[in-house]
């Protein structure tokens, strides 16, 4: 049916580069779709391909919001099995787009869609959930198709003698999840697994790592500089701006009157070329820029478009290629400023847009061209936690030929690995812990702090000074980066009878029974365990990700041991996404029963007359079950350690729920928006092992690009403190977003200092102090090593 479309073509029809501009037509008549019909798992979870595809849900969820703010008219409906939104923050989005987009999630598997033959209209069946039949009338169906090994991967794998799985993926082992069955081929992203885009940058990256390991020894030999085109000299010249506009879709041309700010741009001083685009980060836009400044003799760009902080680099690089200083460069953020957060109010976001433009014109007719300083850096790392992440990052850094100190509270290393005795697919655990701590020990490039705590950290990348305290003595590291993976626990069930009778006990107390006193387990007959405690509620509003996995496991551990054992499973959404999917399939298969529970009706637990009595409303009978179990097993929450102190020694974000916040969770997932601070493991979000691993290579491979250049750029603009109007009270360094500021005490008393090669010149602390005791101005190279020197000797 004509109709009838798939998810990445529907995804097109959005772009406002697709086939229809971005305005959203059906395919038959071209007319605007009211009711959009999103159906989940079209070939994934199966009999053709037993596994998940992972990103269906959310990608879903997605369109669904788009199409929304495409067509506000438009009526979007998800019909689903399991809603699979297992990613930082995925939840938080998934709750936004019922609420405050009304898109309709309907539980249940659709079994026929037939075409009406005059209106094209799509009549789709379904069980409602009263469990009665309907039918009912869509204008558009969007199949979410799921994802499959590419045509030429067996091709490729047979050139590369690497194996693949029973699906067509490529094999690899969970505790190297990069490693192919060949020695020297890595794989990462879509190749080895059904993954969404953060993790698939994050294998990238890991894989980049564990590959240049082998070539640490040369590293850089083969190296070449880029060649840039002589440097225009612009001293003394009139400024010649040009004006660059972004649409970047609907993002900002869906809210902001572009071509009205376009105009605006020719009325304003000293511009002498304007260009709209539709997407001026594209490659073809960079060459046009390129062009620009060349035909028409420009010596200042404006960019305006999304946010300076994923994008001018990228800006910066254009036209150095053209022969201008990359500081000739300015850009207005009239995407995060304008259309998004004023959505509701294109008149006011386009004036806004046009008052952002005309401010940073303003300026561009004042900025000069600089250079840029170097500064030695400290080539060691300081790694904050010494569990299964900490310890994979010091390995892989010592592989790359640089010291690291691992930095452990506890007197043991290995984290949640002491708890954990095997994996999904079996794997030993305790074995692999063993292993890593062995050679973390015998490993001659890291020392090792156990029962040890980070008292201070001061410094910059580059040039960090650290203060460890071990048994009441204090020892002070210097380092050029560091790199937090301070985990995260099991959470203390609330409720549930929990901590007041013995018969309930969580997954990780469970898992302990199961792997240490196997005997005593066949005596249990009736088992169950409840899901999402203590997560996706308004304390803890996320998935903790790897509960339903670990439900599984110990469910299919405990079938194995006894097999007579009735287990029953009371869940929101079971979410093994990806290939985990085959073993929920399993435990079904070996007898383990799947109940779902609506959040509105939770399991009740009791214990009446010395027994446990557990009620549940099972919606799909629509009935109250009750059992009787000998032991329920509850799935707690993954929670944060407590994060806020060190969060603010190295002036990094947390997330409303205490893990660690990344600058940006596609482009640079292991990366703070502090230079030179990296992060791995479950201080980011609950992960399974070999995600773990994965995400601790990546890091790895973050702080060697930085450490292995040996020195780091500064930037030559940079705020100034006047010590004579400075009061030393500190708001400028709460606010600064780069760690890049400080007080303490000086010759003069208390007063604020800049941190010199961490300053962005962002003039935060400038706009913000009440004194006008801070400016924002350019230094030569020996002011700024004076002005970092002096502030060493102090620190």
């Amino acid at each position: 049916y004509p109709n009838v479309v798939t998810s990445m073509e529907f995804e097109r029809m959005l772009s406002a580069s697709g086939p229809f501009g971005g305005h959203v037509t059906r395919p038959s008549d071209h007319a605007e779709p009211k009711k959009i019909a999103f159906l989940q798992c079209v070939g994934s979870r199966n009999k053709t391909n037993d596994y998940c595809s992972s990103v269906c849900c959310m990608y879903a969820i997605k369109e669904a919001v788009i199409a929304k703010e495409h067509l506000p008219a438009a009526e979007p409906a998800i019909f689903y099995m399991d809603i699979r939104a297992q990613g930082k923050d995925f939840d938080l989005y998934y709750e936004r787009a019922k609420k405050d987009y009304g898109v309709r999630f309907i539980h249940s598997q659709v079994s026929r869609i037939a075409e009406r033959s005059k209106s094209r209209n799509l009549a789709i069946a379904y069980i409602d959930g009263g469990g009665k039949p309907r039918e009912e009338e869509f204008d558009l169906v969007v199949l979410s198709v799921g994802m499959k090994p590419a045509p030429g991967a067996l091709e490729l794998a047979g050139r590369l003698g690497v194996s693949l799985d029973e699906r067509g993926f490529c094999r690899t082992d969970g505790f190297s999840p990069l490693n192919t069955s060949r020695a020297g081929v890595y794989a990462c992203g879509v190749f080895q697994g059904p993954k969404d885009i953060p993790e698939t940058v994050v294998q990238a990256g890991a894989a980049a790592e564990a590959a240049s390991a082998f070539l640490s020894d040369v590293r850089g030999t083969l190296a070449r500089r880029k060649d840039y085109p002589p440097e225009r000299d612009i001293t003394g010249q009139k400024p010649r701006i040009g004006v660059f506009i972004c649409h970047c879709g609907i993002n900002i041309g869906g809210i902001v009157n572009v071509p009205e700010v376009k105009e605006f741009a020719r009325t304003l001083p000293d511009v002498e070329y304007v260009d709209e685009n539709l997407y001026t980060c594209s490659q073809d836009t960079q060459e046009k820029i390129k062009k620009a400044i060349c035909e028409h003799h420009l010596n200042r760009v404006v960019v305006a478009s999304c946010s300076p902080r994923t994008h001018e680099p990228l800006f910066q690089e254009t036209i150095r290629e053209a022969g201008l200083n990359k500081y000739l460069f300015e850009m207005a953020n009239i995407r995060d400023q304008c259309s998004w957060v004023h959505m509701q109010l294109p008149l006011e976001a386009t004036a806004k847009a046009k008052d952002l433009l005309r401010m940073v014109v303003a300026k561009a007719r004042l900025i000069e061209s600089l250079e840029e300083p170097t500064l030695e850096i400290n080539k060691r790392t300081l790694v904050i936690g010494g569990g299964l992440a900490g310890m994979k990052v010091a390995l892989g850094l010592a592989r790359q030929g640089f010291a690291s100190a691992l930095v452990e509270r506890e007197d043991e290393l290995g984290g949640n690995l002491r708890h954990i005795y095997y994996t999904l697919e079996g794997k030993n655990v305790q074995e692999l812990l063993r292993d890593t701590v062995r050679e973390v020990l015998s490993t001659p490039e890291i020392t090792v702090f156990k029962a040890a705590e980070i008292k201070s950290i001061d410094g910059y990348l580059g040039n960090f000074r650290s203060v460890i305290s071990i048994a009441g003595k204090d020892e002070e590291y210097e380092h050029g980066v560091v790199i937090v993976a301070v985990g995260a626990g099991e959470g203390r069930p609330d409720g549930y009878l929990y901590g007041k009778d013995s018969r309930v006990v969580t997954q990780r107390e469970f898992e302990e029974l199961l792997a240490r006193n196997p005997e005593g387990i066949e005596k249990y007959r009736n088992l169950v365990m409840i899901q999402c405690v203590g997560s996706r509620d308004a304390a803890h509003p996320n998935c903790s990700r790897i509960c339903c996995a670990v439900a599984v496991k110990n469910a299919l551990k405990l079938k194995e041991i006894s097999p007579h054992t009735e287990v029953t499973v009371l869940y929101r959404d079971i979410r093994t996404y990806g290939l985990m999917e085959s073993y929920y399939k399993q435990a079904r298969e070996k007898g383990v029963r799947f109940i779902s529970y609506e959040a509105e009706a939770k399991p009740e637990l009791s214990a009446d007359n010395g027994n446990l009595a557990l009620r549940v409303r099972d919606p799909l009978i629509r009935e109250e079950v009750v059992f009787a179990p000998d032991l329920v097993v509850l799935s707690s929450a993954v929670v944060p350690y407590e994060n806020e102190r060190l969060a603010k020694m190295l002036k990094v974000p947390l997330t409303a729920e205490g893990f660690f916040l990344e600058a940006h969770m596609k482009l640079r997932p292991v990366d703070f928006t502090t230079d030179g601070v990296f992060l791995a493991g479950m201080a980011h979000f609950p992960k399974t092992i070999g995600e773990t691993i994965a995400q601790a290579g990546a890091a790895v491979a973050r702080a060697t690009a930085v450490i292995a250049k040996g020195y780091v750029s500064i930037l030559p603009t940079v705020s100034c403190v006047d010590e004579n109007r400075c009061l030393g009270c500190g708001l400028c360094e709460s606010l600064c977003p780069f760690n890049a500021i400080r007080v303490g005490e000086t010759a003069k008393g208390k007063k604020a200092e800049t941190i010199a090669a961490s300053c962005k010149g962002c003039g935060i602390c400038s706009a913000s102090c009440p004194q006008k005791a801070v400016a924002i101005r350019h230094f030569t190279d020996e002011e700024l090593f004076a002005q970092i020197g002096a502030l060493k000797n102090r620190v």
